[in-house]
């Protein structure tokens, strides 16, 4: 069995790109509870890059289909809303279901590539990892999920047998919050 943890990036200095120094210190103390990984895999936004460093990890690769998402996408779903809303747009949005299962097929060929015991870590954007859960495991109830992941937050599911096992939603604890910017 294999293990893919998903993250959404820390806290940027908006409207720049890059992580403010509260966002750094967040993905410092997720960090330092996750790992190890054998494979880093981010989208090429440097929020997801810096996210990455920041936790402790090097990145192998940058994708940009881990970074790219149409406004078709963004209108027929919106965000930030629950599991549950991304559940329903997957299920009755053209362009919402199709995101979604490429995002899945994008996790099992990450997954697929490291060895039997190992984790891959994917960081990435909101949106991007709720959809992606919802098509990686479509017999779980997401809506026992709860609301959209907020920063560093993210999903880890359990690949077996040539497919996604479960899914477990990953909140960052409320000691480790810090102001939101």
């Amino acid at each position: 069995m294999q293990t893919l943890e998903v993250r959404r990036h820390a806290m940027r200095r908006k409207p720049g790109e890059h992580l403010s120094q509260d966002g750094v210190a967040l993905a410092r103390r997720v960090g330092s509870a996750s790992g190890p990984f054998h494979l880093v895999v981010t989208s090429p936004s440097p929020r997801a890059f810096e996210t990455a460093i920041a936790m402790g990890f090097a990145v192998d690769e940058t994708l940009d289909a881990l970074g790219e998402l149409g406004d078709d996408v963004f209108r027929e779903v919106g965000w930030p809303v629950p599991f549950a809303r991304i559940a329903q747009a997957v299920a009755l949005s053209r362009h919402g279901r199709g995101f979604a299962e490429a995002q899945a097929r994008l996790w099992r060929s990450i997954v697929e590539r490291i060895p039997d015991g190992e984790q891959a870590l994917i960081v990435t954007h909101g949106l991007f990892v709720e959809l992606g859960a919802v098509a990686s495991v479509p017999e779980a109830d997401p809506a026992a999920w709860g609301d959209a992941i907020a920063y560093c937050e993210g999903v880890r599911l359990r690949f077996d047998g040539g497919s996604f096992r479960d899914c477990e939603v990953l909140r960052v604890p409320q000691e480790y919050r810090l102001i939101q910017n």
